[in-house]
C-alpha cells in the first residue's frame, strides 16, 4: 500500500484491504445468489438518486470516506499518531462485525436500495436487526467508518467521523420523513421501534 504513505510496509492497510474484499466479496456473491434485484437496486447507486440533496449527501460520504483513508495514511506516513497494535486488531474485528451487520440489515430488507425511493408492493420491514434499530445499515456504517482509523493505526483519522455522523444524519432525517409520507406503516414502526442507530442510546 504505496500511495500516500510512499511504502508498501504499511501491514495494517494490507489488512484491511484484506478483509473489506473478503467481505466486499462475501456480499455480493450472497446478493447474486439469494436476492438478484436487490443487488441490482444497491448498483444503481448515485445515478437511481432524482432528489439533489440526496445526491450531495452520497457525493459528501464518498469525499468522507476518502478523506478517512487519505488522513489515515498520512498519519502512518508521518507518525503524527501511535495506536496500539491491540487497538488495531479491535478496529479490524470491528470492521468485520461492520460488514456483517450491513450483510444481515440487506438480508432482511430486500427494498434496502441505494436511492430512496419506495417500491411497488414494498412493506415495512419490522424483523431481524429492524427490530432492535430502524436504520441497522446505517449502523453498520457508521461502525465502519469508526473502525476504518483504528484498523490503519491512526487516531487523526477519527476526526473523519463527525463529518459522517453529520452526513448520516441527514441522510436519515431525509429518509424517515419521506417514508413516513409514502410508506404505509412506517410511522406506527418508528413509534414501535425507538432508536435509530443504537439501542439505548441514538
Amino acid at each position: 500500500m504505496k500511495v500516500p504513505t510512499w511504502t508498501f510496509g504499511f501491514w495494517q492497510a494490507w489488512v484491511y484491504l484484506a478483509i473489506s474484499l473478503a467481505a466486499g466479496a462475501t456480499i455480493l456473491a450472497y446478493l447474486q445468489y439469494a436476492d438478484p434485484k436487490l443487488l441490482e437496486r444497491r448498483l444503481r447507486g448515485l445515478a437511481a438518486e432524482t432528489e439533489t440533496s440526496q445526491k450531495v449527501i452520497q457525493l459528501a460520504a464518498v469525499v468522507v470516506l476518502a478523506g478517512t483513508l487519505i488522513l489515515s495514511s498520512l498519519d502512518h506516513r508521518f507518525l503524527w499518531s501511535h495506536v496500539p497494535l491491540f487497538a488495531t486488531i479491535a478496529g479490524d474485528a470491528l470492521l468485520a462485525v461492520s460488514f456483517l451487520i450491513i450483510l444481515l440489515a440487506l438480508r432482511e430488507n430486500t427494498f434496502a436500495a441505494a436511492n430512496i425511493a419506495v417500491e411497488a408492493g414494498q412493506q415495512v420491514i419490522s424483523t431481524g436487526p429492524y427490530a432492535i434499530v430502524r436504520h441497522p445499515y446505517y449502523s453498520g456504517l457508521l461502525l465502519w467508518f469508526f473502525a476504518t482509523p483504528l484498523a490503519l493505526g491512526s487516531w487523526w483519522g477519527m476526526l473523519m467521523l463527525v463529518p459522517m455522523a453529520l452526513v448520516i444524519a441527514w441522510r436519515i432525517r431525509y429518509e424517515e420523513r419521506f417514508l413516513t409520507e409514502h410508506l404505509r406503516g412506517y410511522a406506527e414502526y418508528c413509534q414501535s421501534v425507538r432508536y435509530r442507530l443504537l439501542p439505548g442510546v441514538l
